[in-house]
């Protein structure tokens, strides 16, 4: 990823955090064919005590996808945050458009995961996570039938190698236009605008 220093984030728990409320991410990889193939899935970021990075989610077994993952092959995982278009309007000068965009991208190698108790236990805490009622829904409590379908997913975990992340918020920006992108997005209408706004007061600690 071109990654400019001013926009680079290495601080690795706003990483972590940033990964976990935008889980729903992107898989890059390349087929036997060396073609590129991609799935949008939600994943799991778990971290050891040693600081080391897995993400663990699952395929459709139908989907193709999982048969190019291998430990030999590197992997790219995308994770895409809130953006917003910036108006050169919003300037006390003369200047062009751009577009403000959190993101993090995730490089490493997959396995997959193949004893049913840890597949049981992988979709068990994804379903936890994501229950609005905790408790209600148990996954391991579901009738065999129910159970039965986990024989239609292919989990996996990716070994996280490295990452990269990048705020691009106006850190180029004087304190003036600054504030005034932020005055600007949190008026519009739109949900993504507000976020950006918030993400820029959160990382010049004026929220």
């Amino acid at each position: 990823m071109y990654l400019p220093p001013l926009y680079a984030v290495t601080d690795e728990a706003l990483i972590h955090d940033f990964i976990r409320q935008n889980e729903f991410a992107v898989i890059v990889s390349v087929d036997e064919t060396g073609a590129p193939t991609a799935t949008h899935l939600p994943l799991e970021l778990r971290v050891n005590a040693r600081g080391e990075r897995r993400l663990a989610g699952h395929f459709a077994k139908a989907n193709p996808h999982w048969r190019a993952l291998t430990p030999e092959k590197t992997v790219l995982v995308i994770f895409s945050g809130p953006h917003a278009y910036i108006s050169p309007r919003w300037y006390d000068h003369p200047n062009v458009p751009t577009w403000n965009y959190m993101t993090v991208h995730a490089y490493g190698y997959a396995q997959l995961i193949e004893d049913e108790a840890e597949v049981l236990a992988h979709l068990t805490r994804m379903v936890s996570r994501y229950e609005a009622q905790p408790g209600e829904y148990k996954l391991e409590e579901q009738p065999p039938g129910v159970l039965q379908q986990m024989q239609g997913v292919v989990a996996f975990e990716i070994v996280v190698t490295r990452v990269e992340a990048k705020f691009k918020l106006s850190q180029n920006r004087h304190a003036n236009d600054y504030a005034n992108i932020i005055t600007q997005l949190k008026q519009r209408e739109d949900a993504l605008s507000r976020q950006v706004a918030e993400a820029m007061q959160q990382i010049k600690g004026l929220g």
